[in-house]
């Protein structure tokens, strides 16, 4: 909540003005009232000029701040594509080429040196992006900022200084938010100023206020500052509601809480995984994990300043009010009832999402086993690891199993310096997963980390009672043990590579191992699994380590079919085309 100075303190360093004893000039425009002049450090001053200050907020796409704006023209690197941005329209490229593909991380680089604006206009030669960043991290984000933007003055305006004397000094006429600011960082400590009122002020919902005194123009922008959302939070990609597409949206899926901010005080600790199931009747259901319910209504109406939704939900008084609601391409829903009150949620189509939160991600680890799909360092793949299973474990402990040896390390879940959530995996034997990993996807299901910057990622695939539930999931291992199996066909594309692995067999064993033998002799193991996915696929894990030829045969495959002694697999490679592969007993 951003906060001034008291109105008593604002009454004491008001001067009245006895316009008779005043110059021939004042006296004819003022006609004989008495308004009260304000210096530029008062309560008043303050806010006349947060209301005024330049909104840097409207490129947080380039420059990751709102106190700030990069002035055109100037040149970025886009996903590896060079763009000069020369007005507010061409940020709007830079977007379009992030919301190309959904699931990949996007790029920016600036090219220094730019010129920043700041708040009060002015200019600054930024030759790096460490300065951009130190000046980004001064900045107070998420609608705390000083800017008020829900509350403007309309232009042009006549406006009288006056020297300690309470003599007229000067007139000047302002005919923008950046005269008028300028204006008031030029004044001096001893000069006051006084504005020819009436003036009109206009909201952030297009009505028009008329005021004539300084005291009803502290009045209206006080009142006004926190009635909008204004859309400081750094999210670019808010894509704001159209009439036609509100209740669709709302009733598509359920939702669940990601943040509650009430007052300014975040109480999501009290909502860890609420759900919220709008439906077209107009009703609302709201559930939790734990088997809290509540039933209530819903009604929307389209405001000039966009969509409106009013929430009357039984036990859930707190979430009773009307809101304004914005929606992002992440499919995320902001409610803000001003800036004090807020409501986030995400959709859940798939009925498997949590909250990136803190408290969220340690319950939904330790509730079952997770698998790893794939691991990358530096860009190199971690083969060897295919397939190994984590046990997030209380205290901090955490375990890595290939089901036969295991190896104990320690976890924890912070977050970075970029403020993303991490978990941080100490391994001593495994310095392949040791990292600060940043959470890039977070389902009940799935968990991904990824830093695109330097080809670090690691995919971890949940795993509860080893799907000893799944009838199929068992059909097929009890299928795969008992014999040995030699590679019937192995057709990489249109490359038949079949030859490469005659002489060779496997034989899977329980415990996940694997057996590899050359002429009938055991030469190495490997690892084996066959699991059901999030999407419902029956994958077959098959991991032959480094031992050659059958590390070639290292994946996460799909399964095809098993029959009379043959199991046909298939893998889509990232090209586009398919790897097939046939084992017969």
């Amino acid at each position: 909540m951003k906060k001034f100075l008291s109105f008593a303190y604002l009454s004491i360093l008001m001067v009245a003005l006895s316009f008779t004893s005043c110059q021939d000039e004042f006296e004819e425009i003022n006609t004989g009232e008495e308004p009260a002049a304000i210096t530029a450090s008062s309560a008043a001053g303050i806010l006349i000029q947060n209301t005024t200050a330049r909104d840097g907020s409207f490129d947080n796409i380039v420059d990751g701040t709102s106190c700030y704006d990069v002035k055109f023209p100037y040149t970025v690197e886009v996903n590896g594509l060079e763009l000069t941005i020369n007005s507010r329209e061409d940020l709007k490229l830079i977007e379009e080429i992030f919301d190309e593909v959904d699931d990949d991380e996007d790029f920016l680089e600036i090219l220094f040196p730019i010129t920043i604006t700041s708040g009060d206009f002015t200019e600054i030669i930024i030759n790096g992006f460490e300065d951009l960043r130190e000046l980004a991290q001064q900045c107070k984000e998420g609608g705390e900022d000083d800017d008020i933007e829900c509350i403007d003055f309309v232009y042009p305006m006549t406006l009288y200084t006056f020297d300690i004397d309470l003599e007229q000094t000067g007139e000047v006429i302002v005919e923008s938010d950046r005269q008028l600011r300028l204006f008031f960082k030029g004044l001096e400590d001893n000069e006051l100023v006084s504005f020819d009122f009436p003036i009109t002020l206009e909201l952030y919902d297009s009505s028009k206020i008329e005021v004539n005194s300084n005291e009803e123009l502290v009045m209206q922008i006080r009142n006004a500052k926190d009635a909008c959302d204004e859309d400081d939070d750094n999210d670019y990609n808010d894509d704001d509601f159209d009439g036609e597409d509100l209740e669709e949206f709302l009733v598509s899926c359920p939702w669940y809480v990601l943040e509650v901010i009430r007052d300014d005080v975040s109480e999501i600790a009290q909502y860890v995984n609420y759900y919220f199931d709008f439906k077209a009747d107009g009703t609302v259901n709201v559930s939790n994990r734990l088997g809290f319910e509540a039933n209530g209504t819903w009604s929307s109406i389209m405001g000039d300043n966009g969509p409106k939704v009013t929430l009357n939900i039984e036990t859930l008084s707190g979430f009773n009010m009307e809101w304004t609601i914005y929606k992002t391409e992440e499919g995320v829903i902001k409610f803000y009832n001003g800036e004090r009150n807020r409501i986030w949620m995400r959709r859940d189509c798939e009925g498997d999402g949590i909250g990136f939160d803190p408290e969220n991600l340690r319950n939904i680890l330790r509730e079952c086993e997770w698998v790893i799909k794939k691991v990358e360092n530096q860009g190199e793949e971690i083969d060897r690891l295919l397939g190994y299973e984590f046990k997030f474990m209380a205290e901090g402990v955490v375990t890595l199993s290939n089901g036969v040896n295991t190896s104990e390390g320690t976890w924890e879940i912070g977050f970075n310096l970029q403020q993303k959530l991490i978990i941080a995996i100490t391994m001593g034997d495994e310095p392949g997963v040791s990292f600060e990993w940043p959470v890039r996807e977070l389902t009940q299901s799935r968990l991904k980390f990824e830093v695109e910057e330097i080809d670090y990622e690691l995919i971890l695939q949940r795993v509860c009672n080893d799907n000893s539930d799944d009838a199929d999931v068992l059909e097929i291992r009890n299928f795969m043990m008992g014999g040995d199996w030699i590679v019937a066909s192995y057709i990489d594309g249109e490359i038949d590579e079949t030859i490469d692995f005659g002489g060779y067999s496997t034989a899977f064993m329980p415990n996940l191992q694997m057996e590899l033998k050359e002429g009938g002799e055991v030469y190495a193991t490997g690892l084996w699994r066959v699991l059901r996915n999030r999407d419902g696929k029956l994958k077959v894990y098959l991991n032959y380590g480094d031992n050659m030829p059958m590390n070639e045969l290292t994946d996460d495959w799909d399964f095809v079919s098993v029959a009379q002694g043959r199991l046909e697999l298939k893998d889509i490679n990232d090209d586009g085309t398919i790897t097939t592969l046939v084992l017969e007993k």
